[in-house]
């Protein structure tokens, strides 16, 4: 586990472009936390780390959002969705072989019915400042597991110890 501190949206977007870095063909990264804790802003520098242009928003009411980058990026939101077996329904499986990387916002929903083999971001608000966020950062499985130490290389700048500092 890998506990990080960013103190606005642009921090937060400029520690996902630090980990886009590190894509690779098939990632999976699942964001969990409250609204307005920043899973999209975390999108958005991640995506712009992948050299997408495009304006993203988090797909709502869409669900699935896909960007033409360095690597494609598939970015859903499943807040709405009812059923684990939806997540099957909107093609998940087959993102993640197409070579692409994948993030899902309100992933931690839907863990149970994906791979095992992701990394989960857990965004909490911090007491005392609007803009401030403490990411937990868990690689889950050996495709991540075997890059912790790069993922902990790419966010140094901001990782904190005492996550509650």
């Amino acid at each position: 586990m890998i506990f990080v501190r960013t103190t606005s949206a642009e921090q937060t977007k400029a520690l996902a472009a630090a980990l886009a870095e590190l894509a690779r063909p098939g990632d999976l990264l699942l964001l969990a936390g409250d609204l307005g804790a920043g899973k999209t802003a975390f999108t958005q520098g991640y995506g712009a780390a992948l050299g997408i242009d495009d304006l993203i928003t988090s797909p709502t009411f869409t669900l699935v959002n896909s960007y033409e980058g360095r690597l494609e990026l598939n970015h859903l939101d499943v807040y709405r969705l009812e059923a684990l077996a939806e997540v099957l329904d909107l093609g998940v499986p087959e993102m993640l072989d197409e070579g692409g990387v994948t993030v899902i916002e309100w992933g931690d929903a839907v863990s149970p019915a994906l791979p095992a083999d992701y990394l989960e971001i857990r965004f909490s608000f911090t007491e005392g400042d609007d803009d401030e966020r403490i990411l937990e950062l868990v690689p889950v499985g050996p495709r991540w597991a075997a890059r912790t130490r790069a993922v902990a290389t790419a966010v140094a700048p901001w990782i904190r110890e005492d996550p509650t500092c």
